[in-house]
């Protein structure tokens, strides 16, 4: 009878103890699960650049830099997170170049108008630098990477103070715009003049107007937690952005219209290997300053030997066009690249060979306007192919590439870039 007893309550011992078994599994699960999506959330803020805090988030971006005009620029910036506000945000970054011995720093903020389309209505003021002939576009999602190659050997800047209102707008799942109106204080750091007929400005005001549109038909994107989240990123990408410029509106100087494009296209393989089309192409009309025409993304710095002119490859950037070299108003870049099958030799280390070929194209209709500084067209067509090595050791690579076509210099030399690579994501 008591072995019986002993039989009965084991089982309902046992019974009650599998019984809650599911209930902490499930418990256990979830815990994991949600444990899991805040190390992917925070993984891919990471990624974005971002340090999370809990109501704001540390923007790496002004953490540490380095170029030939600041030496080494280090500073903190950040924005609010959605546990600040999901209506409000504020936004700013204070840096100071060593070299310089300047400080530079944006503030700013933002509040959401329309949930469903995401709209915002942003103010900003900034006191920084900005490369000279360089153009971005509104819409562009936030690129973030540790260590940023052409940075390095830049020293062509304008100095500005800029105050802008913008509003950013999504029309669709798969179309964004930004609209933008900015006033800016333009003070070159190197030596030049603008002259338009009997005046003659090394610094100047500038009032434009910008929209931006960028259109993604083939990705999919799906809803999450409120949020919209992309699920396929497809190509081809568009973009075009429009810029218009008022004279004496704000104190503005100039007349002048810009007109932007730009189109990405990846093609994946089966066999793991992927190809990767890059156009780029702008016009600029009316009375446009050096610093709002184009350079054509130049990464070689001018020194007589190739191993004194080693340095980083970047990104996007034609290795053996040398800085300021080439300036447009009527340009086009188009870049090709073909990353192989990554080389399986252990399970650590496996380098990929991609093969490039870069060629660009462009003209300047007024070059007697732009004093005190040399540089040349681009009405032939320039060229270079070549190759990279990449992750060979904890993200480095090597890369080499070779300039030919209607801008082959004379001395061979002079025509190699030879440098190493640098990636890495997260």
């Amino acid at each position: 009878m008591y072995k019986h007893f002993f039989v009965v309550i084991f089982l309902i011992v046992a019974t009650k103890c599998f019984a809650q078994k599911p209930n902490e599994l499930e418990k256990d699960s979830a815990q994991i699960k949600q444990d899991s999506i805040k190390k992917i959330e925070f993984i891919r803020k990471l990624g974005n650049g971002y340090l999370p805090f809990k109501y704001f988030n540390l923007d790496l971006r002004y953490l540490i830099k380095y170029n030939q005009y600041e030496g080494f620029r280090t500073g903190l910036g950040g924005i609010t997170n959605n546990k600040f506000s999901k209506k409000y945000r504020l936004n700013g970054y204070a840096v100071y170049g060593f070299k310089d011995e300047r400080y530079k720093f944006s503030i700013g903020g933002g509040f959401r108008i329309m949930e469903n389309t995401n709209t915002w209505i942003n103010l900003s003021y900034t006191d920084d630098l900005q490369e000279t002939g360089s153009s971005s576009f509104l819409t562009d999602k936030r690129f973030f990477t540790f260590f940023e190659p052409r940075l390095l050997n830049i020293d062509l800047f304008h100095r500005h103070i800029t105050k802008s209102i913008s509003v950013e707008h999504k029309i669709s799942n798969n179309l964004l715009s930004e609209t933008q109106l900015a006033t800016s204080k333009i003070n070159p750091t190197y030596n030049y003049n603008f002259v338009l007929g009997n005046e003659s400005f090394n610094t100047f005001d500038v009032s434009t107007a910008r929209i931006s549109v960028q259109w993604s038909p083939f990705s999919i994107y799906r809803y999450e937690k409120d949020y919209i989240v992309e699920e396929k990123n497809g190509y081809p990408k568009f973009t075009v952005q429009y810029t218009q410029g008022f004279k004496s509106i704000f104190g503005s100087d100039f007349n002048f219209s810009k007109l932007d494009f730009r189109t990405i296209y990846h093609l994946q393989h089966k066999n793991e290997s992927l190809t990767t089309l890059g156009l780029v192409a702008g016009i600029a009309g009316g009375e446009t300053p050096l610093t709002h025409l184009y350079h054509s993304y130049p990464n070689n710095i001018r020194k007589e030997t190739i191993l004194q002119r080693f340095s980083v490859a970047g990104l996007n950037s034609f290795e053996t066009m040398y800085f300021n070299e080439f300036f447009s108003d009527k340009f086009s870049t188009l870049q090709f690249k073909h990353f192989l099958k990554p080389f399986k030799i252990t399970e650590w280390f496996k380098p990929q060979l991609v093969l490039i070929s870069r060629h660009a194209v462009g003209t300047m209709s007024s070059i007697d306007r732009h004093q005190g500084i040399e540089f040349s067209t681009l009405e032939k067509l320039y060229s270079e192919s070549g190759f990279e090595i990449n992750k060979l050791f904890f993200g480095f690579g090597l890369s080499f590439a070779y300039r030919y076509g209607g801008y082959h210099l004379p001395n061979f030399e002079d025509n190699i870039a030879f440098k190493f690579t640098f990636n890495i994501s997260l």
